[in-house]
């Protein structure tokens, strides 16, 4: 993803934490020495990876988990883009596998290559009519575009309070059982199910009326966004490494991640001079989401910032893993947190 289409995300941040960059770039000739200075830092956010990890970048970034760094993964399991579909009017969507299955399984949860297409949506404007000035524009729900509203009962402090958050295309979190701690902070509504892929995805769709018989045999409430909290077993363990690492740890000590099943979640827009636009903030039906809030709280629940949390809900990094895998990381700024906080 464009730094453009991530730029008020990353202005939020960078008004509360430092932001390094590292690339992986280097594991390749030094392994051991692109370990060692990833694990400087407090925050790891790998964004819509395109690219398969190699087995020893694989290695640098889960040691860096069970060496107590914090990971915000904001992943798509199916290659498909809107983009793509606004121009052809239809687009195969396919799985995305970027090599990260075995290591996500050893730490508790699994995303399915499937896209969950929800009758609670977001709406799209499409053209209608002729073209030229005669063109007329009609909203429709886009049932591919979920409209995730939190649960107000014992919310966790990350989602509570919060306004509706606009997912595309996004996917379905199995939760696997193992020691790990598990909240499943956003799901799908009840009348929601998976398509499996690959299957083409029309714009077209956008007429087809539903029953409840169609959603019949579906439960729903698909998990989206998945807080893990406890000890890391590295997904290495009792594995041939990728590269020696003296340092090399099988178990990790207390720490949590959060995964998201879209990386479109912190996807800002671009006005007509093609600068960004607030997260969440959608230009064409003029609606405002609740995905900025959401993206931060993730960010300051990671890295104990739970007052800002709580400013946030009452009032209610980075260019990371892309497909160069170039990442950028988050220090903690603790002048810039207490400026904020009061």
């Amino acid at each position: 993803m464009h730094d453009l289409l991530m730029a008020d995300f990353i202005k939020q941040i960078r008004e509360q934490y430092y932001i390094g960059t590292f690339t992986l770039d280097s594991v390749a000739k030094q392994p051991v020495q692109s370990a060692a200075a990833l694990k400087k830092y407090d925050l790891a956010i790998i964004a819509k990876p395109k690219e398969k990890f190699t087995d020893a970048e694989k290695q640098v970034l889960d040691q860096f988990v069970i060496n107590g760094g914090k990971t915000l993964w904001l992943m798509d399991a199916v290659n498909i883009e809107m983009d793509s579909l606004n121009q052809t009017g239809s687009t195969l969507a396919y799985p995305n596998d970027v090599g990260l299955n075995d290591m996500f399984f050893k730490y508790g949860f699994r995303i399915e290559p499937e896209l969950i297409k929800d009758e609670q949506s977001t709406p799209i404007k499409l053209a209608t009519g002729q073209e030229g000035s005669g063109t007329q524009y009609t909203q429709y729900f886009w049932k591919y575009a979920p409209l995730i509203y939190p649960g107000e009962k014992d919310a966790n402090p990350i989602v509570k309070n919060l306004d509706g958050i606009k997912f595309d295309f996004a996917n379905p979190i199995d939760v696997l059982q193992n020691d790990i701690k598990k909240t499943v902070l956003l799901k799908s509504s009840p009348f929601s199910k998976p398509i499996g892929t690959p299957v083409e995805v029309k714009l077209s769709m956008v007429s087809e009326e539903a029953t409840k018989a169609d959603y019949a045999n579906s439960k729903g409430n698909f998990p989206v966004a998945l807080l893990l909290e406890g000890k890391f077993t590295s997904v290495f363990k009792n594995r041939v490494k990728a590269f020696d690492d003296k340092t090399f740890k099988d178990d990790g000590a207390a720490n949590k991640m959060i995964v998201v099943s879209d990386g479109d979640v912190i996807r800002n827009q671009l006005d007509k001079n093609f600068q960004p636009l607030e997260l969440g903030y959608d230009k064409w039906v003029g609606a405002v989401y609740g995905n900025k809030e959401f993206a931060m709280n993730c960010v300051n629940y990671l890295l104990d910032d739970n007052g800002l949390i709580s400013i946030r809900s009452r009032t209610s990094a980075w260019r990371l893993w892309t497909k160069r895998k170039f990442m950028k990381i988050i220090r903690s700024r603790k002048s810039l947190r207490l400026a904020f906080r009061y």
